[in-house]
C-alpha cells in the first residue's frame, strides 16, 4: 500500500509542467547524444551541470537521468546503421544490428531496439519501485574481491563465446586489457605506457577505439571490396516493421535480456555495458538453430542486449539513490548534481526528500514513453540515410566521426589516433578478429586492476581473500567451470561447428 501512496505522489510530481518539460528535454537531447558518435552523456552531463544551479533539484535530476537513459536509446541507431556504436553499451547491438542493415533489415533491427528498450526501460523503473532495498542490500555484499572476480567471468566468458578462434579471442582481450592500462594510475598517480605523450596521460579514449575499429576499420574494409560488393548501403529495405516472426523470435530474447540488465546494473563498474555482453552470451547459448545465425544478423542479438542495457542503464540509479554510491560514471555525475543541490545522497534522500526520489522514479517511466513516441516515427527517417550512395555517404561519415573525436578533448590528437585504431581495425578484418572482446577488455581492464589492488591491501597483501570470499570464490568456480566446458572435446567440436557454420 505505502508502495502505491509513493508512486501516486511521484506521479504528481512528476505531471507537473515545468519537470515535463524537462525531462522531454532530457529524452531528447540524450537521444540526440546517443545519435551522434564522441558526445556521450558523460560529456553532456559534465557539460551541463553548471545550468543547474538555476534549477530546482527535482528538474534539475529529471532532466540529467532523461539524458542518462535517453543516450542508450540514441547509440543503437549508428549501431545499427552506420556500425558506429555511439554508446558503450552499443557495441553489442553493433554485432548483429549492422548486418540486419546490410540485409535491407534496418527497421526492423531499429523497431526491435526501440520497443525492447522501452519495455525493459519500464521494467527496470518498476524494479527501481519494488526493490530498490532488498537489491542494495545484496549490492552492498559486494567488495573489491567480489568486483574483481565479476570482471573475470565477464572476460572468460567474452573469451569463450567470441566467434571464431579461441586464441584470437583471448589475443583481443590481451590487447584491450592492455590498452586499458595506458595513463595515469588511479592509485599511485604515475603516468605509465603514455611514452612521453601528454595527451595520453588520462589514457586512450574509449570512443577513439571504438570508432577508429568499428566505424572507420569498417569503411576501410567496405572501400577495399569491388564496387559492386558493396552492398552495405545500396540494399533495397524491405520493411521499416519486424515481422510477425521477428516478434516471436525476439520477444522471449527481450525477457531475458530485462532480466539479466536488472540484476547487473545493480552492480557498480557499468552494469549496463556488462549487462549487454552477458545478454549476447546468453542469446548464443540458449536460441538453437536462429533463423538467421548470431553475427550475420539474427534479431535475438539486437533485441536481447538492447533490453539488457536499457534496463541496466534504469536499475543502476538503485545504488545511487538508496546508498549514494554510484555505479559508473554518470552516476557518480548525478551524485555531484544531488551534492550542488545540498541533498546528501544515501539512504536518507527516500525520507528526507520524498517528492524528489518518487518524481524521479515516476519521471522515468514517463521519459522511457517519451522516447518510444519519439523514436520509432523516426525509424523512417533513419532509413533514408540507407537509400544515399556509399560513395556520398562514407565521407560524410568520415566527416562527422571526425568531428565527434576532435570535440571529445578540442585537441587533433585524438582523431591522429581514431586514424590509428582505423588501421588497426583494417587488419583485424582482414585477419578475421572479432575486435568486441577487445572493447570489454579495455573498459573491464582498469576497472579489475583497481579492484585486484584495493582487495590486495585490504588483505594486506594475502591472494587467499579472493578464494576465502564465498560471493568471490563462487564467481572465480563459475569462470574455472566456463573454461573447463569449453575444453571438453565435444564442447569444443560443437563450438567450432557452430562458428563455421556461422561464417
Amino acid at each position: 500500500m505505502d508502495l502505491l501512496q509513493n508512486l501516486a505522489l511521484g506521479f504528481g510530481v512528476a505531471f507537473t509542467g515545468q519537470n515535463l518539460a524537462y525531462a522531454f528535454f532530457g529524452a531528447v537531447l540524450g537521444t540526440l547524444i546517443g545519435v551522434l558518435p564522441g558526445l556521450g552523456p558523460v560529456a553532456t552531463i559534465a557539460m551541463l551541470l553548471p545550468s543547474i544551479y538555476a534549477l530546482d533539484a527535482t528538474p534539475a535530476l529529471i532532466m540529467l537521468a532523461g539524458i542518462y537513459y535517453g543516450a542508450q536509446y540514441g547509440g543503437s541507431t549508428t549501431a545499427i546503421l552506420i556500425n558506429v556504436p555511439g554508446e558503450s553499451s552499443s557495441v553489442v547491438t553493433a554485432l548483429d544490428g549492422y548486418q540486419m542493415a546490410r540485409r535491407g533489415r534496418a527497421g526492423a533491427a531499429l523497431a526491435a531496439a526501440g520497443l525492447g528498450s522501452f519495455f525493459a526501460g519500464c521494467v527496470g523503473t518498476v524494479i527501481i519501485a519494488a526493490f530498490a532495498q532488498p537489491m542494495t542490500r545484496l549490492a552492498a555484499q559486494f567488495g573489491s574481491a567480489e568486483y574483481f572476480s565479476l570482471m573475470v567471468l565477464g572476460l572468460v566468458g567474452a573469451v569463450v563465446l567470441a566467434s571464431g578462434s579461441l586464441i584470437k579471442a583471448i589475443a583481443m582481450i590481451v590487447l584491450g586489457l592492455l590498452l586499458g592500462q595506458v595513463g595515469t594510475d588511479v592509485i599511485s598517480g604515475t603516468v605509465r605506457y603514455a611514452f612521453d605523450t601528454p595527451e595520453l596521460g588520462d589514457g586512450v579514449g574509449f570512443v577513439v577505439i571504438a570508432m577508429g575499429i568499428f566505424g572507420f576499420g569498417e569503411i576501410i574494409a567496405n572501400l577495399g571490396q569491388p564496387e559492386e560488393a558493396r552492398e552495405v548501403f545500396t540494399q533495397e529495405v524491405t520493411g521499416l516493421w519486424p515481422t510477425k516472426d521477428d516478434l516471436r523470435e525476439a520477444w522471449p530474447a527481450v525477457l531475458r535480456g530485462t532480466a539479466l540488465g536488472s540484476v547487473l546494473g545493480v552492480l557498480p563498474g557499468g552494469g549496463a555495458l556488462l549487462a549487454s555482453f552477458a545478454a549476447y552470451t546468453l542469446e548464443k547459448k540458449i536460441v538453437r538453430n536462429p533463423s538467421v545465425p548470431f553475427g550475420k544478423g539474427a534479431i535475438q542479438g539486437v533485441a536481447g542486449p538492447e533490453s539488457a542495457n536499457n534496463a541496466g542503464a534504469q536499475t543502476s540509479f538503485i545504488p545511487m539513490l538508496t546508498l549514494g554510491i554510484p555505479p559508473n560514471a554518470v552516476m557518480a555525475l548525478m551524485v555531484g548534481a544531488m551534492t550542488i543541490k545540498g541533498i546528501q545522497p544515501g539512504p536518507q534522500v527516500m525520507t528526507s526528500n520524498p517528492e524528489l526520489f518518487w518524481g524521479l522514479i515516476a519521471s522515468m517511466w514517463i521519459g522511457n514513453l517519451m522516447l518510444v513516441v519519439l523514436n520509432l516515427p523516426l525509424i523512417g527517417i533513419w532509413i533514408k540515410l540507407l537509400t544515399v550512395p556509399y560513395r556520398f555517404l562514407f565521407p560524410a561519415i568520415v566527416v562527422f566521426c571526425c568531428i565527434g573525436t576532435y570535440s571529445l578533448n578540442n585537441n587533433s590528437f585524438d582523431v591522429y589516433l581514431t586514424a590509428a585504431f582505423a588501421l588497426l581495425g583494417y587488419v583485424f578484418y582482414k585477419l578475421n578478429c572479432e575486435p568486441a572482446p577487445l572493447l570489454l577488455g579495455f573498459i573491464l581492464g582498469p576497472m579489475m586492476e583497481e579492484n585486484l589492488r584495493r582487495a590486495l591491501l585490504l588483505a594486506r597483501g594475502d591472494w587467499s581473500t579472493f578464494i576465502t570470499r564465498p560471493l568471490s570464490a563462487g564467481l572465480l568456480i563459475g569462470a574455472v567451470l566456463l573454461v573447463l566446458l569449453v575444453m571438453l572435446p565435444s564442447i569444443k567440436s560443437k563450438r567450432e561447428e557452430a562458428f563455421q557454420e556461422e561464417g
